[in-house]
């Protein structure tokens, strides 16, 4: 008889725990906001290269944080360009794809209403292999002054662009390598009044890269820097001229004078035959 009890007892503490864990589920499935199934990346893709839809597969994503213009078909990649790297698991979208139509390669990275130039560079010239895609720089040129003469006396170093993208370094657009490469060609981004410009630099003098920081925009006004400005020297202060000492000249004292008789105020008249003479005392 306990025996009996103690079974029943145990089956129906079963049943409850199985009840609870049941309702416990469905109240954890209401509270969990709804999936959705999107596009993401099957595999490591550079910027550059053409889709196809083997390149992405449909993943479980929540509904809550989509990102903005997810693709829901993998046959949506067919023929795109990618714009940007993206990482094995990352979302595509539409912000990442080149417009439709458009062909693979550098053409793709161009920005509209910009063109992509070519300039040789060196292992100087290139900030040592530092200028890499993704990069800004500021373009310098070293030529000759406008002016008479020719010679070191008349060069000028000037900053004539400033801000440029790198695009491509040789014939790689890979942005994700973060090592130096020393490389002879860097292709620049720019509007087509800066190529204008850098193809008159680099006809008319030597050019330079100066890697700049990412985020700063501010621009760097400057007027040039030449011999003059380079060697100039501050020049010293005026020295009065030094005159030799003159004695000072003596002193004349003036001479002391006798002080002046006493006027006489007693006189006697004295008559000596015919001569007449006065006397005062």
């Amino acid at each position: 008889m306990k025996n009996r009890r103690a079974f029943a007892m145990m089956g129906l503490a079963i049943v409850l725990g199985l009840a609870a864990v049941v309702l416990a589920s469905r109240w954890l499935l209401r509270q969990t906001p709804g999936g959705a199934r999107i596009v993401v990346a099957a595999a490591d893709v550079n910027l550059g290269q053409r889709l196809a839809p083997d390149m992405g597969r449909l993943a479980d994503w929540p509904s809550a944080s989509l990102p903005q213009g997810a693709l829901r078909d993998p046959g949506q990649l067919n023929g795109r360009v990618l714009k940007t790297s993206v990482q094995r698991g990352e979302p595509l979208t539409e912000a990442k794809l080149a417009p439709a139509g458009t062909l693979g390669g550098l053409s793709a990275l161009i920005t509209e209403g910009r063109r992509a130039i070519t300039v040789r560079v060196n292992d100087v010239v290139g900030v040592a292999g530092f200028a890499l895609p993704g990069n800004f720089v500021d373009i310098l040129v070293n030529t000759q002054a406008d002016g008479e003469g020719q010679g070191k006396d008349n060069a000028i170093s000037k900053i004539v662009l400033e801000r440029i993208l790198v695009l491509a370094v040789a014939q790689e657009v890979s942005r994700d390598e973060t090592k130096p490469r020393v490389v002879n060609a860097v292709t620049l981004e720019v509007t087509p009044e800066q190529a204008e410009r850098l193809d008159l630099a680099r006809s008319v003098g030597q050019l330079s890269l100066a890697l700049r920081n990412q985020v700063d925009p501010r621009s760097a006004a400057t007027t040039g820097a030449t011999r003059h400005v380079l060697l100039a020297r501050a020049e010293p202060a005026p020295v009065a001229p030094v005159t030799a000492l003159q004695p000072a000249p003596a002193r004349v004292q003036p001479a002391a004078t006798a002080p002046a008789a006493a006027p006489r105020t007693h006189c006697i008249a004295v008559i000596n035959g015919v001569h007449n003479s006065r006397e005062c005392l």
